[in-house]
Formats: structure tokens, C-alpha cells, sequence
């Protein structure tokens, strides 16, 4: 591979960085143009034949309506809530619980955030979250900040497992089949069978970590946001928050093992959170004076509750139904995951080529979300003002997710489809993969969920992340000799890490909170426990798996 076929590889990398990063243009209009160049370099440089590229730009499309199909019903069952006033119920019984502002953090920013991630995903938790903590007295950086951090560890489940199923399931695929390098690994083994051991080696992975997660977040606050500068004061609930994080992670491994990559944090937030609640009313591991902004001293009571709508249990309806359909559906065992598998769209053999692409619409976690966001219009009784305003708020939320889904997608398919060519090359993530193994082959472990970092940083999804870089890590395991379901695990641990400093995720938090020209001091602030996490799952994987 000569060095300008080298850069051609990297190039969705670097256009991406770019256009998105440096030149800070949109999504919807730096997307569509990497989409262009990467095209015409790949047909010029790399030499793919024309219909290689237009069907793998079709199987783009078609993976780009699988997630919009989802992206659609996750945004309309949120809109409707917020604009039914469902979510200020949902928000007050949160922040009732406690006056103290490291619980809150705590509650709403991790554990709220965390369901938030594992039923809507897509930016959804700091977006809610982040204005949430506002409202309760929490200076705007600060609530950002938490936010952000906080929306890590879950985005590895959410939402509902997609990052799994399309970034890596996906990702690992060539033209509809796996690729020799990935076949010869897995055998017989199913690829929905190897999906589960990541979804399990990763809970295991970030156990740890996640323990330590909500404890940084409250040593942050007091130090940075507090009156008196303290670490100190955040180490007052680390009782509390280790718990908070133990627990979690616990409950994600386990229902990563019995229940599969879909409900970790669904379901593991859910139980979580019951878990915290009764032990803040039972003042267990929470100190006798609660914390505040202005100084270590005791908080003013609860606020006095607002004229609400909604009782918690009807505004908190709409996700258990989603909750226990998703669940039905899911068990192998009952027959509803085979006949909604049935209708399948997509296309075969495109143009001609080795590339086939379908998905299930009625299996899609998307169907359950819109059939449910429909069931919401009668449960919430909502007035046609109310469903107008979340139709129009769903329908310019999806418009950009799909131009720049529309054209990044199938940028990352041409860059995995590349293997057709007339240059005698393999795919450009194979070897980029077998090019950067033998110079980084030693410490390939600690690397890899720095990649997955990059992966979301400079695209801004998790799952687009994996959808890039799931093959190149497995052919970088098999070409160091470790163990690919360890590589692909820690390379979807990464992507969810890099949240935290995506470009896209800070400029979303920062809008909902009106806290804009300080996206750069935000990043400042995440970017040291990124790389804390990444660097602690890197020597974890390395000295114990």
C-alpha cells in the first residue's frame, strides 16, 4: 500500500476531522461532502469499480433507514412527553427526592440519564438532563459538563442495543456475509452469538470503571462549581456514589448475560435508580447535611410541588410499555421475534455485486417506539396542539439526522466494501488494521478504545464508530495474535467513552441550556476523564482478560 492509497484509507478519518472539527461546518452539509470526496477518491485512488461503489452506497441507505426508522419513533415518543408535559412530572419526581445537589447528580445526571440513553438514546440524556439541572440552581457549564460525562458507560447498551447490532453486526459484514478474517474466527458460531459475548465482556470491562464514574462526577461539582473548591466535599458521599456506580454496573452484567445487549441499561438504569431511591428515603450512606452551591451547609427544603398534569406512574406509562414489549419480543423462547423477523426490506445482490442489505421494520425497536408514541396520545389525552407540536418537533429532528446519517453511512460502507478493487488491495479497514498492527502490535490493547474515541469524536455516533472501525479492530486482534471478542469489546467501550468530547454531543448539551462560545472549555473538562477511562479499561483488558 503506497502512501497516498494510505491517506486515501484514513480519509474518512480525516475529512470528517476536517470539515466537522476545524472548519466546524454542520452536519448536514460536512457530511454529504466527506460522502463526495471519499467517493471519488475511493473510485480514482483506490480504484473500487463504479457499481462497487453505487451499491455500497445503497446498502448505506438502506442501514441509514434502519436507524432513522428508530431515530423517528425514539423522537416522537420523547416530543410527546415533553410537549404533553409528561416529562415535568418525570423530571419533579427526580429532583424532589433530595436536596442535596451531589444526589441529583447523581439520580438525574447518571442513573436518569442512563434510561434515558437506553430507551431514546441519541443524544437525548444530556439534552434533557443538562436543562433539567439548570432549572434546579446548577450553573450551566456545570450541568453540561455532568451530563456529558454521565451519558458514557449506558451509550455502550443504547438505544436498545442498536450500537451493537448495527455498529458492530454491521460493522463486521461485507456485503451482507462476513469477510474470510471474521468467518474463520467465528465457525459455526452464530454472529448474534458473538454479539451477546461482547455485550457481556464489555459489561464485565467497564464494571469497575463504572463504579468510579458517579464518585468523579461529584468530586468534580464540589471542586469546580463549589463555593469552597473542595474534593473534599465531593468524598463526603462516596458511599453513595460508589454504590450508585456498583450497582449499576451489576445490574448491566447481569442482564447483559441472561437478556442479551439490548436491555443493560434499560433496564439496569431502571433498577438502579429503584435501588438508589430507597436509600436516600432511608438516609442510607447520604450525610446528615446536604450540599449546595453556596457553601457546605444545609440545603433550603425541597421545592414546593408545581401544578403537574400527570401523576408519576401515568407519565412513566409510555416507557414501561416500551420496556415490556421490547422484552416480549425478544425472548427467544416466545414466538413473536420470528414472525416480526418475517417482513424483511432491502435488496439483494445490488447491482449486481456480492452486496445485500435488509432489516426487519416491524422487528425494529423503531415499530415499538411509534406503535407506543401512538398509545401515548390516549394515555396522556393530549389536545391536537399538543400532538402538532411534537409531530413538527420529530419532523425537523429527523430531517437533519437524515441528511447527515444519509451521506456519513454510506461513506463508512464504501470505506468497509473497499475489499473490490483492481489494486490487489484487501478493504481499506483490513489494512489499515494489518498496516498499524505491526507498529502498534505490543500495545494494540491499550490503543484500541483510543480508536473507538476518535471513531465518535470526529462522527459523532457511537454506533458510526463501530460501523468504521469494528473490522479493522478484529483484523488487528487476529493479526496480533489476541483475542477479537476482547478488541471489538474494548472498541465499543471507546466510542461510548468519547461522548463525552464529541463536537456534536457538546454543541447539542451546550444549545439546550443557551451556553453558547464555550464548547472549547467544555471539552477542556471532559477530556482528562476520557482519557482516564480509556487508559483504565486499556489496563484492565491487559492485566486481567
Amino acid at each position: 500500500m503506497t502512501i497516498l492509497q494510505y491517506l486515501v484509507a484514513l480519509s474518512p478519518v480525516f475529512l470528517v476531522l476536517l470539515l466537522l472539527v476545524i472548519l466546524r461546518m454542520p452536519a448536514t452539509r460536512s457530511m454529504p461532502l466527506a460522502f463526495i470526496i471519499h467517493a471519488a477518491l475511493a473510485y480514482m485512488i483506490w480504484k473500487m469499480p463504479g457499481l462497487q461503489i453505487a451499491a455500497a452506497t445503497i446498502d448505506g441507505f438502506i442501514i441509514a433507514a434502519s436507524l432513522l426508522w428508530v431515530i423517528f419513533g425514539a423522537i416522537l415518543l420523547l416530543n410527546i412527553q415533553r410537549a404533553s408535559g409528561a416529562i415535568d412530572t418525570i423530571s419533579h419526581f427526580f429532583t424532589s427526592i433530595s436536596p442535596d445537589r451531589r444526589v441529583q447528580v447523581i439520580l438525574i445526571a447518571w442513573l436518569f440519564g442512563a434510561f434515558l440513553e437506553g430507551c431514546t438514546g441519541f443524544g437525548a440524556p444530556a439534552a434533557i438532563t443538562a436543562p433539567l439541572l439548570v432549572g434546579l440552581g446548577f450553573p450551566p457549564i456545570a450541568a453540561v459538563v455532568m451530563a456529558l460525562i454521565s451519558n458514557t458507560f449506558p451509550v455502550i447498551y443504547g438505544s436498545v442495543g442498536l450500537t451493537f447490532f448495527v455498529g458492530i453486526g454491521q460493522g463486521l459484514q461485507q456485503g451482507g456475509v462476513l469477510p474470510p478474517v471474521v468467518q474463520n474466527y467465528l465457525g459455526s458460531m452464530p454472529l448474534a452469538d458473538y454479539l451477546n459475548m461482547i455485550s457481556i465482556k464489555s459489561a464485565l470491562l467497564i464494571w469497575i470503571p463504572c463504579t468510579l464514574l458517579p464518585l468523579m462526577l461529584v468530586i468534580m461539582l464540589t471542586r469546580f462549581w463549589g463555593a469552597n473548591k473542595s474534593w473534599k466535599e465531593g468524598l463526603g458521599l462516596w458511599k453513595f456514589a460508589l454504590t450508585s456506580g456498583f450497582v449499576y454496573g451489576g445490574f448491566a452484567f447481569l442482564i447483559a448475560w441472561v437478556l442479551g445487549p439490548e436491555f443493560p441499561a434499560l433496564l439496569g438504569s431502571m433498577l438502579s435508580l429503584a435501588v438508589m431511591v430507597i436509600l436516600v428515603k432511608k438516609k442510607i450512606f447520604i450525610p446528615e447535611t446536604a450540599w449546595d452551591f453556596a457553601g457546605h451547609q444545609e440545603s433550603a427544603a425541597s421545592p414546593v410541588k408545581p401544578d403537574l398534569k400527570y401523576s408519576t406512574t401515568r407519565a412513566m406509562l409510555p416507557y414501561l410499555i416500551v420496556t415490556i414489549i421490547l422484552i416480549l419480543t425478544r425472548l427467544s423462547f416466545l414466538p413473536f421475534m420470528e414472525w416480526l423477523n418475517i417482513p424483511q426490506l432491502g435488496l439483494a445482490k445490488i447491482f449486481g455485486t456480492q452486496i445485500s442489505s435488509f432489516f426487519a421494520p416491524i422487528y425494529s425497536p423503531g415499530a415499538i417506539f411509534t406503535i407506543t408514541a401512538l398509545m401515548s396520545l390516549f394515555i396522556l389525552k393530549m389536545d391536537w396542539a399538543e400532538i402538532k407540536t411534537a409531530l413538527n418537533a420529530s419532523g425537523k429532528s429527523i430531517l437533519s439526522s437524515t441528511i447527515a446519517l444519509g451521506t456519513s453511512i454510506p461513506m463508512v460502507r464504501i470505506f468497509i466494501h473497499s475489499s473490490v478493487n483492481s489494486i490487489d488491495l484487501d478493504s481499506m479497514p483490513i489494512e489499515l488494521a494489518n498496516s498499524m498492527a505491526s507498529q502498534l502490535g505490543a500495545v494494540w490493547t491499550l490503543v484500541s478504545p483510543f480508536i473507538g474515541s476518535l471513531g465518535i469524536f470526529i462522527s459523532g455516533s457511537t454506533t458510526i464508530s463501530n460501523l468504521m472501525f469494528s473490522l479493522m479492530q478484529f483484523s488487528a486482534a487476529i493479526e496480533n495474535n489476541l483475542d477479537p471478542l476482547l478488541i471489538n469489546s474494548l472498541q465499543l467501550i471507546g466510542a461510548a467513552i468519547g461522548k463525552m468530547i464529541c463536537i456534536v454531543s457538546v454543541v447539542a448539551a451546550s444549545s439546550t441550556v443557551n451556553l453558547y462560545g464555550e464548547e472549547g472549555r467544555i471539552i477542556r473538562m471532559t477530556m482528562l476523564p476520557s482519557i482516564i477511562f480509556c487508559l483504565m479499561v486499556g489496563l484492565l483488558a491487559l492485566l486481567f482478560f
